[in-house]
């Protein structure tokens, strides 16, 4: 049967989501305590997508295959009993045989966390982008406006990425929001590119810093070249916070 199952991680001490050798990664830990297990057998574990080092995960959504006659409700309990610390699993129910957790997402949803004060917190530096800077939240909600829609984020995708042909993606969502010391901007779309969503965080405090104009952004995007775009923010602001699927999947 297949199961999909809902996880969290701190990505702090991982080498990211996608398993490598001779490094401790999010997939590496799961396959790990399933093959245990399947008392041997490897089982392979199929993300919605993969996070980099250093990125979290609240939502983060896998699915699996196993002939393990042990009942749906008994498979978390059992999982987190085995995992590390920095991993949870939420919820686990079964599917159907066709589901794919990554062919099948219709949207997924990104927040990157600012900490914005005048003191440095040292207990916030692995989940969070300190910023003291004034910044200026209108103009930076202007500018992410321009990001809505369908276009070629070329200019937005990491430089060493290894996607081919076209880079057009799609966001549904974008939002800059201050909550006490945090600023949150929540990002929604359909895919994203290497390093897209922290590429749009990086051009949006330049945006929040006056050294650009928001106006620039739909010129940026025109442009399809990643050296006109801002730099890419750290990795430990950002999380992938829901995945979005069909309701019956």
């Amino acid at each position: 049967m297949r199961l999909k199952a809902t996880i969290s991680y701190d990505g702090t001490n991982f080498a990211g989501y996608q398993i490598q050798p001779n490094a401790r990664t999010v997939q590496g830990k799961l396959e790990n305590v399933l093959t245990k297990m399947h008392k041997g057998q490897p089982v392979r574990v199929i993300a919605s997508g993969r996070t980099d080092q250093g990125v979290h995960a609240v939502g983060q959504v896998i699915h699996f295959d196993t002939n393990l006659e042990i009942p749906v409700e008994n498979w978390k309990k059992a999982l987190n009993t085995m995992l590390p610390e920095d991993i949870e699993v939420l919820h686990i129910t079964r599917v159907a045989d066709h589901f794919h957790a990554r062919f099948d997402v219709k949207n997924k949803e990104y927040r990157y966390i600012l900490l914005h004060t005048e003191k440095k917190d040292i207990f916030q530096r692995h989940y969070s982008y300190f910023i003291k800077e004034q910044l200026n939240l209108d103009a930076m909600k202007k500018a992410s406006s321009c990001f809505l829609g369908t276009h070629d984020f070329t200019s937005f995708c990491g430089s060493n990425s290894t996607v081919r042909g076209e880079k057009v993606r799609t966001i549904t969502d974008i939002a800059v929001i201050q909550q006490d010391e945090k600023i949150i901007i929540r990002v929604r779309g359909t895919g994203f590119l290497y390093n897209m969503v922290r590429i749009i965080v990086g051009t949006l405090l330049e945006v929040g810093l006056g050294t650009r104009k928001p106006e620039e952004i739909a010129e940026i995007i025109h442009v399809k070249d990643r050296s006109k775009a801002g730099n890419t923010a750290p990795a430990q602001g950002l999380y992938l916070w829901k995945v979005f699927y069909e309701e019956k999947s």
